[in-house]
């Protein structure tokens, strides 16, 4: 049997080292474009700000390695220009040579990755993308020319970490990003969170405003702002890189990936496509999806390797579970957000709380935003968010498990998870997103969402605050009645409208009073999240995102 596969890094070399492991007698090789097979991609970011000090830490294995251990024929700066199925052959260029060559196979796997979104700019030339090695390559040797000033174009999950990471090599650096905000897989209240941080930590952040030009020297936006530039980074998205299973007549599908089936088959059952270059089948509602994370690739690659050798193998859908670190903060989603469900009209309950990451009476905890997305009538869980500096990544992790396992948030209650004071509460902040699934679920209680207040505040509703004076001193939701959770029942002649919106800081005095005033007969509902969410909502919040240190 002879497999050719067309990329490495994470999807070609797992269905490499995986093929070799189930039958030492194939013959396998893989044609790489680039100068390096086998790297961690998702470091690179890293390398640019000195946190991995040695380049050679983020290379896993070389054709050398590769060969030595699995006798399998890495061949670098070899590039694939054409498939033709019909005869099974690849036409390969060596790009070091000029030589080209023509290579049989039984079956072709597909891991080509996927290619930087550069956007057809005056001047775009002058900005580096930041995908391959020889990228990192680039960027760090214009870091050692110690500019002064770089304006990073995107502010995806690549843009911050690359804006922190030159910031740590102490480079004034700005993010610019067309859209209304960063990380564009979290809601905007969750987002705001993150862009306070890049803010308190020093970014200038440009939100709803895009680079027309770049020059050596500066970025023209299109606000009419000009910013100061020795370094531009452009990290807008990436794509797939279809062209060769375009011009072999394989199928592509509406969002740009190679279709497959659940096998990762293409149209052409001899040929496989994985990672970035794929389309995956999501797991809300099964449609065709790209997701560019390294560990579905590296996923896909042994389901592949298991199916070309006969093994019976498990496809799974996608739900898009991803983490990124935020100078102090860990940022984590799971799942679909609330935007992509609305626009797509399906019903959702929303909840959000403010945990500790572990015991408040222990040193050292940290709070932490959580978001839960529900599905109202059944209670599956579509989709979930986190914001913190400690204990994110854990709570995402179990969610995503009780998605992938089919719970429903109600079950989140249920679940017995690891409790000692330094590590935890012994009603974890996955319990709590339980608990409160449950009461809203079953009409034991009723919540607003923080971009409702104003409606409600037009309708005549009375706002009632019922933390403590001198918490509700401190700020407030404006209108809003100081009646501390305490004194309410014997002031509840002070509520003068029967529909009524309780807050507390953060929404669990907020619950307390609120079935306390639906039990008198009034029509209460709690804010989701209380004060805390309203405070950092966009809109509401207080800090100036706009910075101007690096304007020209």
């Amino acid at each position: 049997m002879k497999v050719i596969i067309i990329g490495g890094v994470a999807g070609g070399m797992s269905a490499a080292t995986r093929l070799r492991r189930l039958d030492d007698q194939a013959e396998i090789i893989v044609l790489e474009k680039s100068g390096f097979v086998s790297y961690a991609n998702c470091g690179l970011p890293y390398f640019v700000g000195g946190v991995i000090e040695e380049e050679s830490s983020l290379l896993l294995q070389t054709p050398s390695s590769l060969f030595e251990r699995f006798r399998i024929d890495v061949r670098v700066n070899n590039e694939a220009t054409s498939i033709d199925p019909a005869v099974k052959t690849v036409t390969v260029r060596d790009w070091l040579t000029g030589e080209t060559d023509v290579l049989t196979y039984d079956y072709l796997v597909l891991s080509p990755g996927a290619s930087p979104v550069v956007p057809p700019l005056a001047g775009i030339e002058l900005a580096l993308p930041l995908r391959t090695v020889e990228d990192v390559e680039r960027i760090a040797a214009a870091v050692l020319e110690q500019p002064r000033h770089a304006v990073v174009i995107g502010g995806g999950f690549i843009g911050v970490e690359i804006a922190e990471n030159l910031m740590r090599r102490g480079i004034a650096t700005s993010i610019v990003e067309a859209s209304d905000q960063v990380l564009a897989p979290l809601d905007p209240e969750m987002a705001q969170l993150v862009a306070e941080e890049l803010v308190h930590q020093g970014v200038s952040l440009h939100l709803k405003d895009s680079v027309t030009r770049v020059t050596k020297s500066f970025v023209e936006l299109s606000s009419g702002m000009v910013l100061n530039a020795d370094l531009v980074i452009v990290s807008i998205g990436v794509r797939p890189e279809v062209g060769l299973a375009r011009a072999a007549g394989l199928t592509v599908g509406e969002r740009g990936g190679i279709v497959v089936d659940k096998f990762n088959r293409t149209s052409d059952t001899s040929i496989y496509a994985i990672g970035d270059a794929a389309e995956k089948r999501d797991a809300v509602d099964a449609s065709a999806t790209l997701v560019p994370l390294a560990n579905i690739a590296n996923h896909q690659g042994r389901i592949v390797a298991d199916h070309i050798c006969g093994r019976a193998v498990r496809p799974r859908a996608t739900i898009g579970t991803s983490i990124v670190k935020v100078f102090d903060l860990t940022i984590a989603v799971t799942g679909w957000n609330e935007k992509r469900l609305k626009a797509q009209g399906r019903p959702v309950v929303v909840i959000h709380t403010h945990p500790s990451s572990h015991a408040g009476y222990y040193p050292g905890a940290k709070p932490m935003s959580l978001k839960l997305l529900v599905d109202p009538v059944t209670g599956v869980i579509l989709g979930a968010q986190g914001v913190g500096t400690d204990g994110v990544d854990k709570r995402i992790d179990v969610i995503a498990t009780a998605i992938f396992a089919g719970l429903t948030a109600p079950d989140l209650a249920d679940l017995e998870l690891a409790y000692a004071p330094p590590f935890g509460s012994a009603k974890d902040p996955v319990n709590m997103l339980g608990y409160v699934a449950e009461n809203l679920l079953t009409g034991l209680s009723e919540s607003i969402q923080w971009n409702e207040v104003e409606s409600y505040r037009l309708r005549g509703a009375s706002f009632i605050d019922v933390r403590t004076q001198e918490e509700f001193a401190q700020g407030s939701l404006p209108g809003a009645v100081n009646i501390p959770l305490d004194e309410l029942r014997l002031r509840l002649d002070e509520v003068k409208s029967n529909d009524v919106i309780v807050n507390c800081q953060v929404g669990q005095r907020g619950h307390v009073a609120t079935l306390l005033l639906r039990q008198h007969g009034y029509n209460a509902r709690n804010l989701d999240g209380g004060y805390e969410t309203w405070l950092h909502s966009p809109g509401s919040s207080s800090v100036e995102l706009v910075g101007s240190s690096t304007t020209k």
